[in-house]
Order: structure tokens, then C-alpha cells, then sequence
């Protein structure tokens, strides 16, 4: 059956902020989620923008260029610094009006320290358009035969309209990710389906040819206790601090193909050595601490009461 409630990183968020702030609070505001306009302005309420996406797609420029535009909104809400920095040094944002809160993740399994010899398994949960092909070539030329790739890639995240009008144009894609035979391809499945098996992988990997404004699969597989291998492009090192194996984006694809598949069997060489397992348990106690909702929640609800009162 086709995705009818689509839910991607933004939906997901805001699930998590009406589930762990309180309705009389968020009664008090009026948040829209990164469209101007998407949520009308509410003259009686503190009007809020949490922006996540990145300054340079085309339904945001044009209104972030006029800079009559900035003050409709009371505040605006960036998940992370990076994406603050772009929007501050390309549109000259109101700083006064601008605040980081970060994304956040909730009751994530965590998986059990690999033991040498056991079958690798690689996550992948990504949209295709975000470095799908690196990764399908970069599989082909893993030859450790222990490691499998399991892909959750699809257009319907977004919904049915979204999947009809996109996911033709990765068809031969997922053929491709079909016929490879350490490759198994999943399609869609819902978040709450990735996190309840998030546990039974052993690596996470994301050559990331889009520039991240944060990056939510990385922050579940990070405190799920995955080794994780990604590109250094927009966010993703402000996201992952000094956990993941970074791979340096390379636009010459190829290239960063075989960079990765270095990197996934340099990996799964030393993950059964007791120095990883120990960075791995310091990894999820890192992201459960500084990025679990309860913690999220607790910015936001004290951004909120001072965006009130100062409204007043």
C-alpha cells in the first residue's frame, strides 16, 4: 500500500515537538515548518519559521532575497548552525530574531557490540537523489563477502503525489541495487519501522552528495551504536561531531565511489576490536544526551515562554 501519511525529517520533528511540549504552550504560537506562508501568519500569536532547508532551493530564495519578507516572521528557527550561517551570510537574516535548536531523535534500540566473523549489515535510508549511485558503486567494489547493504530508498517518504511525479526517474536505480548481489533492495518503509530495527545493523552509510542542513538518519544510527560512514558536505560534521568516519565529498562520483568502498572495508575490519565497541558506546551516549527529545524539548520550551513574554 502507498505511503497516505507522508512523513519526512520536518513532519518527523514536529510529531516530536507537539508529543513532548505542551498544546497550552504551542497554543500560544504559530509555527510554520520552512515555506513562508506554507501556515498563515497569526496577528495574535508569536509567529515562528523553523526553517530546515537549505537556502538555496528555489521556493525559499526569491522570498528570503526581499528582505521586506523578514519581518513577518517574530522568530526564526534554524536546526543547526550551518544552515543558520548560510541564511545569515546570503540573506542577511535579523539576527536578533534568529535561534539554533537542533534536531531530535526518540527511543532508539541499540545494537549489540559485532563479534569478528559475524555478517556486517549496512543501512542505508536516504532519498536516491542524495547519493544513491555512490553507494551502489561503491558496493561493487566491496569484496569482503560478510558485508550486505540493505537500501530503504524511495520517493514515497514524501507521499503518493510526490513518489508519481519522481520515483520514475530512479527506476533503473533500484534495478541496479536489485542485481547487485550484496545489495538488497527494501524500497520505503515508515520511520517508526527503521527505528524498531535500526539495532539489528552493523554500519551506517551515506555518501552524501546533497548538502544536509542536519541529518536525521545519522543521528538514529549513531544512537543505535552503528558505525557510520558519510561525506563531510553542509551539516553532516556539525550533525555527527567526531564520530563517523568522514569521506571528503568529491564531485567526481567515481572517485568517491572507491573512496567509500575503502572506507566500508576498513571498517569492517576493526569492528569487532574493544576500542571501537567503547567509541560506539560513547557515540550513542553522546547523541541521546545532547539530541534525545526530552532535551530538545527543553529548548524549545524555554525559547517559547521568552518569545512570549516578549511579545507581550
Amino acid at each position: 500500500m502507498t505511503n497516505q501519511n507522508p512523513k519526512g525529517g520536518t513532519e518527523l520533528q514536529l510529531d516530536f515537538l507537539t508529543k513532548f511540549v505542551s498544546k497550552e504552550l504551542l497554543d500560544r504560537v504559530q509555527i510554520c515548518t520552512s515555506i513562508p506562508g506554507k501556515v498563515p501568519l497569526d496577528p495574535n500569536k508569536v509567529n515562528i519559521l523553523w526553517q530546515k532547508n537549505s537556502y538555496d532551493q528555489p521556493n525559499l530564495y526569491p522570498w528570503f532575497k526581499n528582505k521586506a519578507n523578514h519581518n513577518k516572521y517574530d522568530w526564526y528557527v534554524f536546526n543547526s548552525h550551518w544552515n543558520y550561517e548560510k541564511f545569515r551570510m546570503m540573506f542577511g537574516m535579523p539576527l536578533h530574531k534568529c535561534v539554533v535548536i537542533k534536531n531530535g531523535i526518540n527511543n532508539i534500540k541499540k545494537a549489540l557490540p559485532y563479534q569478528k566473523g559475524q555478517p556486517i549489515k549496512i543501512i542505508h535510508q536516504n532519498t536516491p537523489w542524495r547519493g544513491l549511485a555512490v553507494l551502489l558503486g561503491a558496493m561493487q567494489l566491496v569484496k569482503n563477502p560478510l558485508i550486505t547493504l540493505d537500501v530503504y530508498s524511495s520517493c514515497e517518504v514524501y507521499g503518493k503525489d510526490f513518489m508519481d511525479k519522481n520515483d520514475h526517474n530512479y527506476t533503473a536505480l533500484y534495478e541496479q541495487a536489485k542485481e547487485l548481489k550484496n545489495v538488497n533492495y527494501i524500497g520505503y518503509k515508515p520511520n517508526d519501522y527503521i527505528c524498531e530495527n535500526i539495532h539489528k545493523y552493523n554500519m551506517y552509510v551515506y555518501p552524501s552528495i546533497f548538502e544536509e542542513t542536519s541529518c536525521i538518519s545519522l543521528l538514529e544510527s549513531m544512537a543505535a551504536g552503528l558505525y557510520c560512514i558519510t561525506t563531510n558536505y553542509g551539516a553532516l560534521f556539525e550533525t555527527g561531531a567526531e564520530f563517523p568516519m568522514y569521506i571528503p565529498y568529491d564531485n567526481n562520483y567515481r572517485l568517491l565511489s572507491e573512496k567509500f568502498a575503502y572506507g566500508i572495508e576498513a571498517a569492517a575490519n576493526t569492528l569487532h576490536e574493544i576500542p571501537i565497541h567503547n567509541h560506539l558506546e560513547t557515540q550513542s551516549k553522546y547523541v541521546n544526551t545532547y539530541y534525545g527529545w526530552p532535551k530538545q524539548a527543553t529548548s524549545w520550551k524555554r525559547f517559547l515562554e521568552g518569545a512570549i513574554n516578549a511579545k507581550k
